[in-house]
């Protein structure tokens, strides 16, 4: 019975990491190469995709989706959908695509040493080529070089915040059951008589 608490207890902090991790925001250094539209008709995978009702016919039998093509610092390609998240979740608020597919457009720029113009790409999700699961870009803007350097304090923050509300939630419900388990002496000898 062990083997099952301790299995069920690391299925769940699992499910909360990858929850975790799609939905905070994370940061590419990249190069833009391309941007288009496509339509896009989400079938099993629906789960990773925007909701269809953010400004949207939603009994259309597709829907029109940009994406941006980049490459990242280590010549590796990325591709971003660029869809807008409404006030749905994960809470971006995100209602500017077609700006940020503009802002994508005049970024663009070739492989060539001197002109190659590097972006950092704010984006949540993941990429799965098998799936077709490609992370959502929430913003970008013009960064110095490659090397460039992002400290995700917005993500610290929010780590710290939970884990001490995950403390705080801890100690109190031990603290119940501590005292819910040890009764005072007079109770004992009480209920022993």
């Amino acid at each position: 019975m062990v083997y099952v608490k301790w299995g069920l207890r690391a299925i769940f902090w699992i499910a909360v990491l990858a929850f975790l991790h799609y939905t905070l925001p994370q940061h590419d250094i990249a190069r833009i190469t391309d941007t288009y539209e496509k339509r896009v008709n989400p079938g099993e995978n629906a789960l990773f995709w925007s909701n269809a009702a953010t400004g949207e016919n939603v009994n259309a039998t597709g829907r029109d989706v940009f994406f941006i093509q980049t490459f990242l610092t280590d010549d590796d390609p990325m591709i971003y959908r660029n869809e807008d998240t409404g006030w749905g979740w994960p809470p971006y608020f995100k209602f500017d695509t077609a700006n940020l597919q503009a802002e994508a457009s005049d970024m663009m720029s070739k492989k060539s040493a001197g002109s190659a113009q590097w972006v950092a790409i704010r984006h949540y999700g993941w990429r799965n080529e098998f799936l077709s699961i490609y992370p959502n870009a929430v913003s970008l803007w013009a960064v110095e070089g490659p090397d460039v350097r992002l400290v995700p304090w917005f993500n610290i923050v929010v780590l710290t915040l939970l884990a001490a509300l995950w403390w705080a939630i801890r100690v109190r419900w031990n603290r119940f059951w501590e005292r819910r388990g040890r009764p005072e002496g007079g109770e004992w000898r009480e209920a022993a008589d």
